[in-house]
């Protein structure tokens, strides 16, 4: 019976938390958060969703507990994690999260396992592997393209054109992919080992980069998680069911 339970259980897919001050019930004090639409997504796709907070340590051993790494959207990397100095227009960084988040992804790639990054994730796995970010994205006219309004992603619908035969193509399920954006930073110098898969119709930005060694590591500029049809999440959720049997 135990062997069987085990054949068939669902997926476990980690979902690394933020940690910053919160107020619920009664409480007004430090939390580790995760957005609910993530949890959602990853439970309509049929996986567990396990929140894994933020550690000053890092414990990579956190991964031998999941199939799959979700990577979520949020604040600014800090810039000294690419060398870079601080531009004016980048905002609140949290750097135990931007070192916990790096080194929980660099296990997982270490381990052969399937990592999603999500916006603010798909810029953590470039600079983990050496990339660069631009710090703000020029303005037009007066209006930031990939963010119209902060916390909406009223206005950001746009076609992102993916690269056949790549893994973004396969996760979406089509060439030309409409998305909803929410950023204000973007991927500028290539990290090793990644290739760019997907950009933009409208201006050319990188919108998704992954491992040229074929393995099932994503970075998505966009946000599935806002989009009910978005098969990303599903594709995550077989990656991981497929990588627990080969375990």
């Amino acid at each position: 019976m135990i062997a069987h339970v085990e054949r068939n259980r669902r997926p476990v897919i980690g979902i690394c938390a933020v940690r910053e001050r919160a107020r619920w019930s009664f409480w007004d004090q430090p939390a580790h958060l995760v957005a609910d639409s993530y949890v959602a997504s990853v439970q309509r796709a049929g996986a567990v969703a396990l929140l894994l907070p933020v550690d000053d340590e890092a414990p990579v051993e956190l991964l031998d507990r999941i199939d799959a790494l979700l990577l979520i959207g949020g604040a600014d990397m800090d810039p000294s994690f690419y060398g870079a100095e601080r531009d004016p227009r980048t905002e609140s960084t949290y750097p135990d999260r931007d070192a916990f988040e790096i080194a929980m992804l660099r296990g997982a790639i270490e381990r052969g396992m399937p990592v999603l990054g999500i916006c603010r994730g798909m810029q953590v796995l470039n600079v983990a592997l050496g990339g660069t970010l631009v710090q703000h994205i020029p303005e037009v006219g007066g209006v930031a393209p990939h963010r119209r309004a902060v916390g909406t992603f009223d206005g950001t619908d746009h076609v992102v054109e993916l690269e056949a035969d790549s893994l973004a193509a396969r996760a979406a399920g089509e060439l030309a992919h409409t998305a909803r954006c929410h950023h204000h930073q973007a991927v500028g110098e290539l990290g090793e080992g990644l290739v760019v898969t997907g950009r933009a119709q409208q201006d050319g930005m990188i919108e998704a980069i992954e491992l040229a060694d074929g393995a099932w590591v994503l970075g998505v500029q966009w946000h599935p998680e806002a989009d009910e049809r978005s098969r990303l999440f599903a594709s995550l959720t077989e990656a991981a069911r497929s990588a627990s049997k080969a375990g």
